[in-house]
C-alpha cells in the first residue's frame, strides 16, 4: 500500500513522522513510496578525498529518450542554466534523502561554477518525493515562486534540523518565514491539493516512464546515473560531451 496522504492529514502528519522512517528516504521499489520497506541507495562515497587526477567517469546505468524525459509533466521544470546548453543533466531527488542533500551542498556550487553559469551545462530539478516531509519541502519550494533553487538550497542545508525531528511541521514553518512565508501562506501552500496531487504525478511519472527507483538519478544527455556525483565524476561525463 502506497503511502499517500491527503491535504486532511499532510500537515498533521508532518508533526510525528519517526526519524527512521525518513533515514531510509533516497531509494524506493517501483513507485511505491514506502519508506521503511525501502533501502539507501548506494551513491558515490562522500567520505573519499577528491583525487582529480584519477577520476574517471562512472559507468552509466541506462540510457533514456531525451525528448521523451524533456516533454513537460505535471508541473513546470525548475532550471538552472540556459535552454541551449550542451549538456542538460535532470535530477530527480528527495529533499529528505541524505545524499541529496550532499550533492546540493558540495558538488553543485562547483557544478555551477563550472558548468552552468559558463553556459556548457543545465540542470532540471524533479521532485521525487519518498515521504510526507519531502512531499511538504517540494511543496514550499514550489510555493517560493521565483526563490525555488534558494529554497531548496535552505531546506537541504538544514535538512538535519527539520527532516526526522521530533515536529517536523513547526520546524518547516520556522525556516519557512526566515524566507518570507506568514503562517496563513504556510498552510495553505501544504493544504494545495492540487499542488501536492502534481508533486506526486512528478514521481509517478518518473518512476513509470524513467525508472527511477532511487535518489539522487541523474539523467546526463540521455545516460542514468545513480547516487551523489562528486565534482570529478560529473566533469569526467560533462567534458566529453562539450
Amino acid at each position: 500500500m502506497t503511502r499517500l496522504l491527503s491535504r486532511r492529514n499532510l500537515l498533521s502528519s508532518l508533526a510525528a513522522i519517526p526519524a527512521v522512517a525518513l533515514l531510509a528516504a533516497c531509494s524506493d521499489s517501483g513507485d511505491k513510496a514506502v519508506a521503511e520497506d525501502v533501502k539507501p541507495a548506494a551513491p558515490a562515497d562522500p567520505m573519499k578525498p577528491a583525487t582529480p587526477a584519477a577520476a574517471k567517469a562512472p559507468e552509466a546505468q541506462g540510457t533514456v529518450d531525451m525528448a521523451a524525459l524533456l516533454k513537460p509533466g505535471a508541473l513546470p521544470d525548475e532550471q538552472l542554466g540556459k535552454d541551449d546548453a550542451k549538456v542538460t543533466i535532470v535530477e530527480y531527488a528527495s529533499m529528505t534523502c541524505p545524499h541529496c542533500a550532499h550533492f546540493h551542498e558540495t558538488t553543485l556550487p562547483e557544478l555551477k561554477t563550472k558548468y552552468i553559469d559558463t553556459g556548457k551545462a543545465r540542470l532540471i530539478l524533479r521532485e521525487f518525493p519518498f515521504d510526507p516531509s519531502a512531499e511538504a519541502g517540494f511543496m514550499l519550494a514550489r510555493c517560493s515562486k521565483d526563490n525555488y533553487f534558494p529554497m531548496v538550497d535552505v531546506l537541504f542545508r538544514q535538512q538535519a534540523n527539520w527532516a526526522g525531528v521530533a515536529n517536523t511541521k513547526d520546524a518547516l514553518l520556522q525556516i519557512s518565514k526566515m524566507a518570507g512565508f506568514t503562517q496563513e501562506s504556510f498552510e495553505a501552500c501544504l493544504t494545495d491539493q492540487k499542488l501536492l496531487d502534481d508533486v506526486r504525478s512528478v514521481q509517478k511519472r518518473g518512476a513509470d516512464e524513467f525508472k527511477v527507483d532511487s535518489t539522487p538519478t541523474f539523467f546526463i544527455n540521455g545516460k542514468t546515473y545513480k547516487g551523489a556525483l562528486s565534482i570529478e565524476e560529473i566533469s569526467a561525463i560533462i567534458d566529453p560531451l562539450l
